[in-house]
């Protein structure tokens, strides 16, 4: 088994040294990685480094504001580093115009980036959680947009209040990765194996259907490195 890991999870060592990160997330045993930003490296140096280190590109986790005030160059960026995922890690969708505001966005930049061998995605927080208007972010974004996702099982554990495999067969045809993540009902994450989301019933679930699997341990605690070792390990166990 081949898995990934979201930048974010080292964040405490990506802001000072981007390049260190790397390296130690390659000499862990991760096979891929989920870019949190590129702390101003160019495309060169970028793939400079995936060179260096035998990784892979997953996605990135990309704003959808860089794509709505400067398309050329964000998409010209992502071309360089032939990034195939561009997935929007969450957006500000409180209420209905917010929602409809990103579903216009959405729907228009989403054929234009297929057109440029980019798909556009959605990785969710809290909208499975309903706003105060009884919206439902996520119900939304699945009937109103052709977004494909990359379900973060532990934010959709904590939303939906119970186990996100029923979601997972929902929409098992828009999934280009599933987050592996771990932690408490209340929303306090932890490395995977430590907390209470079903960690394993989601991993059995996730390989039998072949979707690539993305870690995401995000306290730092003690940090980062500890973190996303401790979360392979997991995984690892978990294949025997």
């Amino acid at each position: 088994m081949e898995y990934g890991l979201q930048l974010y999870s080292v964040r405490d060592i990506t802001k000072d040294n981007f390049e260190d990160a790397v390296r130690k997330v390659a000499a862990l045993g991760y096979k891929f990685v989920e870019t949190a930003g590129f702390f101003d490296r160019t495309a060169e140096q970028f793939n400079a480094l995936m060179e260096e280190t035998g990784l892979r590109l997953s996605g990135t986790h990309t704003g959808l504001k860089a794509l709505v005030e400067d398309y050329e160059n964000t998409l010209a960026f992502h071309k360089a580093i032939g990034n195939k995922y561009y997935i929007i890690p969450g957006h500000s969708l409180k209420n209905q115009a917010e929602i409809d505001d990103f579903v216009e966005k959405v729907n228009d930049l989403q054929p234009k980036l297929a057109a440029e061998g980019i798909t556009l995605a959605y990785h969710n927080h809290r909208e499975f959680v309903p706003n105060p208007d009884g919206t439902v972010p996520m119900e939304q974004i699945a009937l109103r947009t052709n977004l494909k996702l990359e379900v973060d099982t532990y934010w959709a554990f904590v939303g939906l209040k119970g186990n996100p495999i029923p979601y997972l067969e929902r929409v098992k045809d828009r999934l280009i990765y599933v987050h592996m993540k771990d932690g408490s009902p209340d929303g306090h994450g932890t490395p995977l194996g430590m907390g209470d989301a079903p960690v394993a019933e989601v991993y059995e679930w996730v390989k039998a259907h072949n979707i690539p699997m993305v870690v995401e341990s995000e306290t730092c605690t003690p940090d980062g490195i500890t973190e996303a070792k401790i979360c392979i390990e997991y995984l690892k166990s978990l294949e025997n």
